[in-house]
């Protein structure tokens, strides 16, 4: 549940951070290993069924424009966060560099975000934050969880094999104060430690360039709606616009090369789940041998991935495929949710089947089936991370998110905005 919210990207789950929470609590009751039961036994499906699981595998994680995702226990317990390990360096050189482990791979959001006390203190000393009109330059990150409140910095990043062309912005996480924290920043809970945020970072990798574009560079609009602040002296924080080019940039879309789009693959898991999952986040599409353009269906979406025209129960819903959401969200009356130890999960009697229609902006439509099992038998077992078909309520039934269960055993691609210089519109594929 890590998409960004806002003036143009209402989102508006529910109980996100009731559910990241709780899952964090079950998780690490459990203690160490073990492996996952394989199959559906007819006990967790109790009378249900659950429609037949993608089968896709990830390539080999050792190409120069690959990097391994995995999904495990990571810094909290947080079940389905898939992470990646990060690479900064100061501006204009490549000492003093840092690799940072546990980043979440978060196609959700735009912009990499890192907390703060995971960065060493003579990288963190090196990467001045940003300066307007003399004021140092902070951001409130909203999610659908909390938000995020920290400094503007600019770094290189690499990931795998791959680098920035130049430095770019980055949100440094929790380096500011809470009191510094500003009247309007942001809804929900601060989220600004690794176990907050169950990762040591975000890395945002959907279809937009920055997170969040003319919205916060027009004054007009970003008086009302900026994410980001100037702070003279570090205090007193007040919104103000910022010029595109200063705002958190999604590094992949800086990438000297392969920097088109993303493809992130993660292998089958069983429908009672597994204590992990082992996958690959593959940079550029059509740009190399390994990273060709395979979807059975392309949709064209808005600036920020989403598919407004899709349609779940009769109704209208803006869908969106996001690997930083830990379950299917949905609203749906018909199925029951869990009670207070679970709250805002669903748990129904027997295993369950439902169907969206994504729809994109080019008119391609397709269906697809999700199954449901119930979150208090899958969490029976709390040596399991990763989960296939765990879902919750949203807040509001205009939106369908198709988390991270969706993406085992499939590719899933994100084809970046370049509209600005000329280049392809955004779409997902799968």
């Amino acid at each position: 549940m890590r998409t960004m919210q806002s003036a143009v990207k209402p989102k508006g789950w529910m109980q996100a951070i009731l559910a990241v929470a709780l899952v964090s609590m079950v998780a690490a009751c459990g203690g160490g290993g073990g492996s996952s039961s394989s199959g559906s036994s007819s006990d967790s499906l109790n009378g249900g069924s659950l429609p037949a699981s993608p089968t896709q595998q990830p390539i080999a994680s050792n190409a120069v424009n690959t990097v391994p995702i995995t999904v495990a226990r990571g810094v909290n317990g947080v079940i389905n966060i898939p992470t990646v390990s990060v690479t900064v360096c100061p501006p204009g050189t490549t000492s003093n560099c840092q690799t940072i482990t546990n980043v979440q791979v978060d196609t959700g959001s735009f912009g990499l975000r890192l907390v703060s006390s995971v960065v060493n203190s003579s990288l963190l000393n090196a990467l001045q934050p940003i300066s307007i009109g003399g004021a140092q330059l902070a951001e409130c990150a909203n999610f659908a969880d909390g938000f995020t409140w920290g400094t503007v910095r600019t770094a290189t990043v690499q990931i795998g094999g791959e680098t920035t062309a130049t430095p770019v912005p980055i949100q440094i996480i929790g380096d500011k104060a809470s009191s510094s924290v500003p009247t309007g920043c942001g809804s929900g809970t601060a989220e600004n430690t690794a176990n907050d945020l169950g990762a040591n970072g975000i890395l945002g990798i959907g279809t937009a360039p920055t997170d969040c574009g003319t919205t916060c560079s027009n004054a007009s609009t970003a008086a009302t709606y900026s994410n980001y602040f100037a702070c003279p002296g570090g205090t007193s924080c007040s919104r103000i616009p910022v010029p595109i080019n200063q705002q958190v940039a999604n590094p992949v879309a800086n990438f000297v090369a392969d920097n088109n789009g993303v493809i992130v693959q993660m292998p089958p898991v069983s429908n009672t789940g597994a204590s992990s999952a082992a996958g690959t986040l593959v940079f550029g599409i059509g740009t190399r041998s390994n990273n060709a353009l395979a979807a059975a269906q392309t949709f064209a979406t808005d600036s920020f991935g989403d598919m407004n025209n899709s349609v779940y129960n009769g109704t209208t819903v803006q869908a969106f495929l996001d690997s930083g959401s830990n379950a299917y969200f949905f609203s749906d009356s018909s199925l029951a949710l869990c009670g207070s130890n679970y709250a805002g999960f669903y748990c129904p009697s027997s295993a369950q089947t439902r169907s969206v229609t994504l729809a994109g902006a080019n008119s391609t439509k397709a269906s697809v089936n999700i199954g449901i099992l119930s979150a208090a038998t899958l969490f029976g077992n709390s040596s399991n991370y990763a989960f296939n078909d765990l879902a919750g309520q949203i807040g509001s039934g205009g939106s369908f998110d198709l988390g991270l269960p969706f993406f085992y055993g499939r590719y899933v691609y994100y084809g970046f905005d370049q509209t600005a210089n000329g280049g392809q519109s955004p779409y997902v594929g799968f």
